[in-house]
């Protein structure tokens, strides 16, 4: 199928395809919750942290009564984009996908945390503006690469390194850093727990738990 014709079919589907407004509204089940929605995204190199503080920071917030649900990286692979690979174009489609459905997530009331490299800044903005002004929070999981390498709970900074991996974040292609993060968390600094009770205090601040 050559490129007009996706292109055109794209184009008559999003005219014939309209979106329904049910009655149950977000702001509903957001109280329902006693909870306000909101999107965490955990970005930084892979072996930074990001999987851990999160999965660790929605463990305390479960603990707490709230409802929440975790996207991580790995884990949307083996379904909703399972189809992807790891070129560029797969890579920011990828965001793409994760970043649509994590709206849909705020809209059932939800506080989402979503783990994933998204190594570009365009990216990460375009996912911000899918979402009402305060609601998308960018969590900087900061740690050097060397610390990074070092970990490689994976194996993967080895394999990149050995070239079997091409475009591997860190190694050959770009990480852009974000330039104002809600949520700047050193974390090859700070423990685990102490990284979490900064998540929380921010979120704590902003009223999304109480």
């Amino acid at each position: 199928m050559s490129n007009s014709v996706v292109t055109t079919a794209a184009i008559e589907k999003d005219d014939n395809v309209i979106w329904h407004q049910h009655n149950v509204t977000k702001a509903e089940r957001a109280q329902l919750k006693s909870q306000q929605p909101v999107v965490l995204w955990f970005t930084g190199l892979s072996g930074a942290g990001k999987s851990t503080v999160a999965g660790a920071l929605e463990t305390e917030l479960v603990n707490q009564g709230y409802h929440t649900y975790l996207l991580d990286g790995d884990n949307v692979r083996h379904g909703l984009c399972r189809d992807l690979g790891f070129s560029q174009q797969d890579r920011r489609e990828n965001i793409r996908r994760v970043g649509e459905l994590t709206k849909l997530m705020a809209d059932a009331g939800l506080i989402v945390l979503s783990a994933f490299i998204s190594p570009h800044r365009a990216e990460r903005a375009l996912v911000r503006e899918l979402l009402p002004q305060g609601e998308f929070l960018e969590v900087f999981v900061d740690a050097s690469l060397a610390v990074c390498e070092s970990r490689d709970p994976k194996g993967l900074y080895k394999k990149a390194r050995a070239g079997e991996i091409p475009n591997f974040t860190g190694i050959d292609s770009e990480y852009e850093q974000p330039e104002k993060p809600e949520i700047h968390l050193k974390a090859d600094e700070h423990s685990v727990a102490e990284l979490v009770e900064q998540c929380l205090s921010v979120l704590r601040a902003q009223g999304v738990i109480g």
